[in-house]
This record gives structure tokens, sequence and C-alpha cells, in this order.
């Protein structure tokens, strides 16, 4: 049977109440979660218990950008405060962006062999081991195309001498019809002569 329908209303019992909002918090933002990941969306949730304590979920680093987001959406006036945060944090976004691009761009050099000069001893150990990795896995990668390509030509290898097997038994069986056929043709033609004499001296007998 069916569950029954639940009523829904307060729940008197503050201890099943609790267990119910732990429950029923930890529940929702785990589908904030999926959905974000499942569908590439932007998610942002705020919780605040009976109690006040509150609890959140943001998708990106920071819920602040989903909830500007929001208000210049559904055309909230922001407060200079506000907007003044909202500067500061993309300013700061920009600021950690361009960090991060510039340790990609030197990682990028060191791993090209260029601009070593600034590493120390236990940075060009770490890259040594990085290159190292690198390079088995290209190794890898390349033994593993040669195998694939090797066992193609096998195939083709096979496929050919099989051809070739066929082309060899037909055109041994149309020589031996060749053959056949000529032996044949020499054998009327060598009798042929004795029935043409027989023919003249029954017609000179008549």
């Amino acid at each position: 049977m069916g569950r029954g329908k639940v009523e829904l209303k307060r729940i008197e019992n503050p201890t099943s109440r609790q267990v119910t909002f732990s429950k029923r918090r930890n529940g929702l933002l785990k589908k904030a979660f999926e959905l974000s990941i499942l569908c590439d969306a932007e998610v942002a949730l705020v919780i605040f218990s009976a109690s006040g304590k509150g609890y959140q979920f943001a998708s990106h680093d920071h819920i602040n950008r989903t909830i500007a987001r929001y208000r210049s959406e559904v055309g909230l006036a922001q407060s200079i405060d506000q907007r003044s945060r909202s500067v500061e944090f993309w300013r700061t976004e920009i600021e950690e962006l361009k960090r991060t691009i510039d340790i990609l761009e030197a990682r990028l050099k060191h791993s090209a062999g260029d601009d070593l000069s600034t590493l120390g001893l236990k940075e060009l150990k770490q890259l040594e081991r990085q290159t190292r990795t690198a390079v088995e896995r290209v190794r890898s990668k390349k033994r593993r195309i040669i195998s694939e390509n090797i066992n193609l030509l096998k195939r083709k290898h096979r496929g050919l001498q099989e051809e070739n097997s066929h082309l060899q038994k037909r055109l041994h069986e149309l020589n031996d019809a060749n053959v056949s056929s000529y032996i044949s043709g020499q054998t009327v033609c060598n009798s042929y002569p004795g029935i043409v004499q027989d023919e003249v001296d029954d017609h000179q007998y008549h």
C-alpha cells in the first residue's frame, strides 16, 4: 500500500522538529548541489533555522555574486554600500584571475624549459618529476597507438593473403580448364583425317 498523505503543519515536538529540519535541510542542500552539476545551473540557497542559525550553498565561489545577479535580474536597486562592495568584489575577482593566469603562464614556460633561473632546488625537483610523469604518459600513449596500428596492419595483411590465395586458386582452375579444352581439341583434329578418307573411299566405291 502507498503512503498516506502527510498533513503539512508545524511539528510541535522540539526534538522531532529539529530532526526533521536536519534531514530536510541536508536533502535540500544535496538537491541544490545536484541541480548545479547536472544542469550547469548557477544555484544559491540560504536557510535559517528557527534558532536563527544560517546555512547556505552556492554553486560558485561566492554567494554574493549570485545574489547580486538576482537583484539585477528583478530590478532591485542596490545601495551605495552594496554597489561599493560589489565593485570591490569584482576587483578582487579580476586580480585573482590575473594571478592565476600569471601562475599558469609561468608553469607553461617552466614545462618548456624556459625561465628556470627563478626556480629553487625544490621547485626544479618537482618540475623534473612532473616532466618525467608527462613523458611516461606520452610514451604510453605512443606505444598504445603503435600497437593498434600494428594490429590493424596485421589484419589487413591476413585479408590480403586470403584474397591472394583465392585468386591463385581461381587462376589454377582457369589454367586447368584451358588445358583440358586444348587437349580435347587436339584429339578431335587428329581423328578428323581418317574420317575424311573413309568418306572419300566410300564415294569412289559407289
